[in-house]
């Protein structure tokens, strides 16, 4: 007789809009009117990823049941799907809340689920664990801005393969991982405040469970410099180049001499400054009036080994496949390689035939005139 594995599934309709727009995030009251305001198809990002993380189960189905949120709160993305699923209660209308999120959560946790597995960001983290504590097992789907937490997976698609091990009998252990999160307008001026707000169990494996972010700050200085000494020495005329967020991508602008937005896309040409802070639409507004080549400067955020999908959603596919994959320049200190212990980097751009284009080696700035060739992979290959 199969065991039927019971998940609480929730999803935070709201988690990740913010992040092509450069907002940093999406908490806030002005900020979620803002959102809501987006056009419906712009508006599913969550409910895409979720049901991305999905898809994997689907031939297990008849292993796994659910019960979930109303609505954009589960409901959506499992009407899309062959599952069986309870509905627990019915929210009122109108934008969620962190008060929703925390609600349906406990709920959750009352009907008996074996596990809680969430879409959303660290404040979507963060509302779980106040509604249930560290002694229950979660499990996180990407789909916020901000996602410095250690309770995420790598990608929709590796949320899918953890919960298929476990339907299949595999031997999937539990670990204690970080619930961190930022002060979100501390954020947007620039300012990283991170703090330890608890821990939650999570089902581990290999390479699926993403690891804690280390703040970029911790890389030696003089990498850094090194690196944007390079960068700049090398930087081609009458080419387009958008400087994503990071302090060693930041160093490169300070050695141009250029106002730099540190958790921003900067765009620089001829050693002047093109746009601040740039959205999605305004990149591309940008790539289009501007002739010529355009180049993309990444960074990798340290622990998780990210080069996209993690605090610069502004690089969307439409951005990226703008730009081309073969002009995408990634600089990072040796340390913070090292750090990874031979994980490969790795890519989210919410695009998964686009992250299976990005995956394979690419050469890395590690300091003047120095590079490694360093793979890069993706959760949902």
């Amino acid at each position: 007789m199969n065991t039927t594995l019971h998940v609480g599934l929730l999803v935070n309709p709201l988690a990740g809009l913010g992040g092509a727009l450069a907002l940093k995030g999406s908490d806030g009251e002005a900020l979620r009117t803002l959102v809501a305001e987006l056009p419906a198809i712009e508006r599913q990002r969550a409910l895409l990823r979720t049901v991305r993380a999905l898809n994997l189960l689907q031939p297990r189905s008849s292993c796994v049941r659910f019960s979930c949120g109303s609505g954009g709160m589960g409901e959506s993305a499992l009407q899309q799907t062959d599952f069986a699923f309870e509905v627990l209660g019915r929210l009122g209308a109108g934008l969620t809340s962190a008060s929703d999120t925390r609600t349906v959560t406990a709920a959750l946790r009352a009907a008996g689920v074996d596990l809680i597995l969430f879409a959303g960001g660290d404040g979507t983290a963060r509302d779980v664990y106040d509604a249930i504590g560290s002694s229950f097992p979660v499990l996180g789907i990407p789909a916020g801005v901000k996602m410095h937490s250690g309770v995420f997976a790598v990608s929709p698609e590796a949320a899918g393969e953890l919960l298929l091990r476990l339907t299949a009998g595999g031997l999937v252990g539990l670990q204690v991982q970080e619930v961190r999160d930022i002060d979100e307008e501390a954020f947007r001026r620039g300012e990283v405040r991170s703090r330890f707000y608890g821990e939650m169990m999570v089902p581990s494996e290999g390479h699926y469970l993403q690891h804690t972010k280390i703040g970029g700050r911790e890389d030696p200085e003089l990498a850094a410099a090194d690196i944007a000494a390079w960068q700049a020495e090398t930087m081609l005329e009458d080419t387009t180049y958008l400087i994503g967020p990071g302090s060693t991508t930041a160093a490169i602008m300070a050695e141009l001499d250029v106002p730099n937005t540190l958790l921003g896309v900067d765009v620089v040409r001829n050693r002047a400054l093109l746009a601040t802070d740039a959205n999605e639409v305004a990149l591309l507004q940008v790539l289009a009036e501007v002739p010529g080549a355009a180049r993309m400067v990444v960074t990798v955020i340290g622990g998780q080994g990210h080069l996209f999908g993690r605090g610069n959603q502004q690089f969307s596919p439409a951005v990226i496949r703008r730009v081309g994959l073969d002009n995408i320049v990634v600089v990072a200190a040796k340390s913070k390689i090292t750090r990874l212990e031979g994980r490969p980097l790795l890519v989210d751009t919410n695009d998964a035939a686009l992250d299976l284009e990005l995956c394979g080696y690419r050469t890395i700035n590690t300091g003047y005139n120095d590079h490694i060739l360093y793979p890069v992979g993706a959760g949902s290959a």
